[in-house]
């Protein structure tokens, strides 16, 4: 863990330093931080990422790049052959697994790390809690998916101009790494609207009746997936997600819903990310049942950090640095918590070594 710590340490500084050398942004209201600081946030992210050999799935990502020839009729056969396409391309040139997770690493966290860039309030902030909240963590494991999910959180400029064409466009390119991105073609018409009107609390009902009924929920997935890759979730069973982290997708939405209207004031685009933010709250709830759910907060999660980033600045001012340094401190005991006593995480690298 000390390496995973030693990165948190260094993407603080060099982000909180890069907002200390600022110019308005007159889009956003928010500040632009020194691109050249956001390059070395992003430099770190990447070499701690992209140089890991272990963590979730990496080391089956890497047998698979060893063993496999990837050729056309098995790309072909498989669902997300973007994904494939990409491992062949890179073997054509190295044997080596450990330059496709540096591949992925590198488009996902410099993708990631620009939206923040671009749209977060105090950007230092939302780096730390992509870490500390487990995001970052949750990059090395679900690889595919998170890769998809950067994809699109890059065409977030088109979901907020309601540029849908492009944004479906970068949806579907998306969905030949991982086929779950898909779905955002139908959110984006749920979150394009005011938030915290009638359909926001359609939505909360929603997911109390879901997770009532989640019995009846489970049973209908699994049946529509039981023909395709994913079925093999089925059988897994490994209870549901942390109540703990639940609650912590709560807090922004109860702090922007008490400042909902201060909030429109500071941040044109706040009600299409309170609305994802809301999203990634409810399937975290119904993941409680059944972990496999909470995949898709990979898509929504992020929003939540924005938001986040944003809702420090709905306190009046005297308030505002203590909620800030609370943040930190209990993002800070999560993170312990979530990677040491739950998860006994360690990370394992050939190149970084303490």
């Amino acid at each position: 863990m000390a390496i995973l710590y030693l990165n948190l340490l260094f993407v603080y500084i060099f982000s909180l330093c890069s907002r200390l050398i600022v110019r308005s942004s007159p889009v956003s209201a928010a500040v632009r931080p020194n691109l050249l600081l956001v390059s070395f946030t992003m430099a770190s992210m990447v070499l701690v990422s992209g140089l890991r050999n272990n963590i979730g799935d990496t080391f089956f990502y890497m047998h698979a790049y060893t063993v496999n020839n990837f050729t056309w009729e098995q790309i072909k056969a498989e669902k997300d052959i973007g994904f494939g396409i990409l491992q062949m391309i890179l073997k054509s040139y190295t044997q080596d697994p450990q330059v496709l997770i540096f591949l992925t690493a590198l488009v996902t966290n410099v993708l990631i790390v620009y939206v923040l860039y671009k749209y977060s309030k105090l950007f230092e902030l939302s780096i730390y809690l992509y870490i500390t909240s487990g995001l970052y963590i949750v990059s090395m494991n679900g690889v595919r998916q998170f890769l998809a999910s950067a994809i699109v959180f890059a065409a977030t400029k088109f979901l907020f101009e309601g540029n849908w064409k492009k944004y479906f466009l970068v949806v579907v390119f998306a969905s030949l790494f991982h086929q779950s991105a898909l779905i955002l073609i139908p959110i984006y018409f749920i979150v394009r609207r005011k938030a915290w009107t009638s359909s926001t609390f359609v939505l909360l009902t929603i997911a109390v009746l879901l997770i009532v009924g989640y019995s009846v929920l489970s049973d209908a997935i699994f049946n529509a997936i039981a023909d395709t890759h994913y079925s093999e979730y089925q059988s897994i069973q490994e209870g549901g997600a942390n109540v703990i982290r639940v609650a912590i997708g709560a807090v922004p939405l109860i702090l922007a819903y008490l400042g909902r209207n201060k909030l429109r004031e500071l941040f044109p685009y706040g009600d299409y990310v309170v609305n994802m933010s809301l999203l990634n709250f409810v399937v975290m709830a119904v993941a409680t049942q059944n972990w496999i759910f909470a995949r898709f907060t990979i898509y929504f999660g992020l929003y939540n950090i924005i938001l986040m980033s944003w809702v420090i600045s709905l306190f009046v001012k005297r308030e505002r640095k203590f909620i800030y340094y609370a943040i930190l401190g209990f993002y800070l005991i999560y993170f312990y918590y979530e990677n040491v006593v739950t998860l006994h995480l360690f990370y394992r690298s050939d190149y970084l070594k303490f």
